[in-house]
């Protein structure tokens, strides 16, 4: 017992702590303020000279004013890191939603039905839509007549490329005038879209899926585009998959 009393600090908490307590802690522990920082900030520290220091730079008073604002900005920056977090844990939660609702597709209507009322609601946007470039005439690939079903757009040969640019996957835009191509009946609302390449298969052609916000700038370049990736792959293997059962 009389080893741990000798080993407590040596103020009683039953009394009020001093200014001498204070500075004979912090004399002890000379690196507390450098441990704490933040304690600077709030400290109401004179100047050493007053208002009239004849030109003499206080230089205590510059490194203090450095050291809060560093101090307020990486307050700032860790508040900007929780908020994109936060908001990245909800698009991805959102996207995991979005892709269980389109493997529950039986078929195609169903899988066009899923893209087109479903992901709007789950994924906040206001259109989405699917469509492929369809050619009666490939020996190749065949048209199969299941993509004469409702929902499902159709698209001229290269429009993927003319939509996306070569080699692209995915493309954000900001500000997008569409015809009716790709939106259909919902192109007059849409201002900015999300599009994603749906690669060819052994079933299917190559095609689109398209997200469609009615605010400029909701889809601007820069985003990420891993989740509306991640998405088309999800629906590309699902079409694949009903085609193979249905051939």
């Amino acid at each position: 017992m009389n080893g741990e009393r000798e080993g407590q600090a040596g103020v009683d908490r039953g009394e009020s702590i001093t200014e001498d307590d204070v500075l004979a802690y912090l004399r002890k522990h000379p690196h507390f303020l450098s441990a704490y920082p933040e304690l600077l900030v709030s400290a109401d520290i004179k100047a050493r000279w007053g208002d009239g220091g004849g030109g003499v730079v206080d230089m205590q008073q510059v490194l203090l004013s450095r050291l809060r604002e560093e101090i307020e900005n990486l307050s700032s920056c860790a508040q900007d890191v929780i908020e994109t977090s936060r908001t990245n844990m909800s698009h991805q939660a959102r996207t995991h939603t979005a892709a269980l609702s389109l493997l529950g597709a039986d078929d195609l209507e169903q899988l066009a039905r899923t893209i087109a009322e479903d992901l709007p609601l789950i994924l906040n946007v206001d259109a989405a839509t699917i469509g492929f470039e369809l050619h009666p005439n490939d020996a190749e690939r065949p048209l199969s007549p299941l993509f004469l079903t409702s929902g499902i757009g159709r698209f001229g040969a290269g429009y993927g490329d003319e939509t996306l640019g070569g080699g692209t996957s995915a493309r954000l835009i900001s500000d997008i005038s569409d015809n009716g191509a790709l939106f259909g009946p919902a192109s007059t609302l849409v201002r900015s879209a999300g599009v994603a390449r749906l690669n060819a298969g052994a079933h299917t052609p190559p095609g689109i899926l398209a997200l469609g916000s009615r605010s400029v700038g909701a889809f601007y370049p820069g985003q990420g585009t891993e989740l509306l990736g991640f998405l088309a792959r999800i629906v590309e293997r699902k079409c694949e998959q009903i085609l193979r059962q249905a051939a």
